[in-house]
């Protein structure tokens, strides 16, 4: 393995494929940082351009797309609170209340940083235990898939703060919306009012921009909050080495959580980084700060975010299977080039495997670099003044939507979310459960009824993973509501 792994780092630091890396990397940043572009789709749309490339540089190239386009939604979650994909939802909850305080800088800062040690580190757990983890990941039952978004829902107590009410009530809204579509097993239509549209039920990348991006737009017009917040390098000057040691347990932790989450086929990056940053939460010396500008909230989301590529990774190269949208594309661009992903490429190639590995690595470094040298240039977002930036994220909106099938539906839908958004911020509701139930919901629901018919009901209660993981859901969802009734007590007396 390891002269596998010392061939492939040689390959990799030829002037070739270090200008792929490069140049996707910060392809794969303005991709996410883009509403409306999310790391599939910028590999999706890339893949044409590397039919004339030899497979490894080609490979090479959407890789680092790849691991480009997972940090890059985090720049414009932190600046103005617009999250470029679905899995920085949870980064903009503290990100964008740093930026709010006038600390856009501290944010960015270990947004960046977090998410160049997640990716070696979650890389590192790719390259030594890719075969016992994918043995793992294949053998789950559908019942546990129901269960790990079972105890992905339950992280909305996490993101509740004080009143989880609301937060639940937020959550089912979501799944409710989930319903809309298409029946996954049956393929009946479900809520459509017999529009076409809605046979696919909402995207989720036009329900995401309204949500946050438009929302915000809506409430600073109605709030009348037009002036622009102005960046000091002395209030807010950029982390140092400590601040980042101080963070280390937690980044290892919620890596970990991470890669070990993105290596479940369907699950991806999004329920890694709400169920990390529940889990962060909940084990906090200080859960209080949470949502109000915590950079453990930020640390936990983007270790997770950045963790879950390399856990995505090992499905794919082990046994052909996609652990994420991302990965699906990546096994069409290998077939594209007459590779078949799965065991036998590790005996047939294993120069190629090792050779990605090794360019994950650098392409992780190179994220570091790039990453670094733009957060200075990227913290000025906030300086624009407030009536330009609205334009240009309500133009970004609609151009967004509108890519995701190229339907005026979509931009309609999009307008839609921002007003509900905008609504359930009026009255206090969070919106990160709103995307957590739409995420979820398929999931959650497309396996549960798989589990029933293949094994019955008692199936999530004799299987002991699926039995453990819908306790701790329980516990975690019930707590909450306990703990609050024993503090009213306590108070009268």
């Amino acid at each position: 393995m390891f002269d596998h792994l010392l061939g492939g780092l040689l390959e990799v630091m030829a002037w070739a494929p270090l200008l792929m890396i490069i140049g996707g990397i910060m392809l794969g940043i303005v991709v996410g940082a883009m509403p409306g572009l999310s790391p599939s789709m910028g590999v999706a749309l890339l893949v044409p351009f590397t039919y004339g490339m030899p497979p490894v540089l080609g490979l090479i190239l959407l890789v680092s797309i790849y691991i480009g386009a997972s940090y890059g939604g985090s720049i414009t979650a932190i600046t103005v609170n617009a999250p470029g994909t679905a899995s920085s939802v949870v980064t903009a909850i503290d990100g964008f209340a740093l930026t709010s305080q006038g600390k856009p800088a501290t944010a960015l800062g270990f947004s960046i940083v977090i998410s160049a040690f997640a990716g070696i580190f979650g890389t590192l757990i790719l390259i030594f235990f890719a075969g016992p983890l994918a043995a793992v990941a294949v053998s789950f039952h559908p019942a546990e898939y129901f269960a790990i978004s079972l105890f992905g829902l339950a992280t909305i107590a996490a993101l509740a703060g004080d009143n989880w009410l609301k937060a639940l009530f937020a959550a089912l809204l979501g799944l409710l919306i989930n319903t809309i579509g298409t029946d996954p097993i049956s393929g009946a239509e479900r809520f459509t009012f017999n529009l076409a549209p809605l046979a696919d039920g909402f995207q989720l990348i036009p329900a995401l921009i309204g949500l946050f991006a438009l929302s915000e737009v809506f409430t600073a017009i109605e709030s009348r909050r037009f002036e622009s917040a102005q960046f000091s390098s002395k209030d807010d000057p950029w982390p140092r080495l400590g601040d980042y040691w101080k963070q280390r347990y937690l980044a290892l932790r919620s890596t970990v959580i991470g890669t070990l989450i993105g290596i479940f086929p369907g699950a991806g990056a999004t329920i890694a980084s709400f169920i990390s940053y529940g889990f962060a939460k909940r084990m906090s010396k200080h859960p209080e700060e949470y949502g109000k500008g915590s950079i453990e909230g930020v640390t936990a989301s983007e270790a997770a975010n950045s963790g879950s590529v390399g856990g995505a990774m090992v499905p794919l190269l082990t046994l052909g299977i996609p652990g994420s949208a991302t990965t699906a594309v990546l096994i069409g661009a290998m077939m594209i080039h007459k590779l078949t992903p799965g065991p036998q490429l590790f005996l047939s190639n294993p120069a190629l495997i090792y050779s990605i590995f090794a360019a994950m690595l650098v392409a992780n470094l190179a994220l570091l670099v790039i990453g670094l040298a733009g957060s200075r240039l990227w913290v000025k977002v906030t300086d624009i003044p407030k009536p330009i930036l609205f334009s240009l994220i309500t133009v970004m909106a609609v151009i967004g939507a509108y890519s995701v099938r190229n339907s005026m539906f979509d931009v309609l839908c999009c307008i839609g979310f921002g007003i509900l958004g905008w609504l359930l911020k009026r009255f206090d509701y969070p919106l990160a459960p709103v995307v957590l139930g739409m995420v979820l919901g398929y999931i959650a629901e497309s396996n549960f009824r798989r589990a029933i018919m293949m094994d019955g009901f008692s199936v999530f209660f004799t299987r002991p993973v699926s039995a453990g993981l819908l306790l701790i859901a329980v516990l975690s969802l019930t707590l909450p509501f306990l703990w609050q009734r024993w503090r009213q007590r306590q108070g009268k007396h």
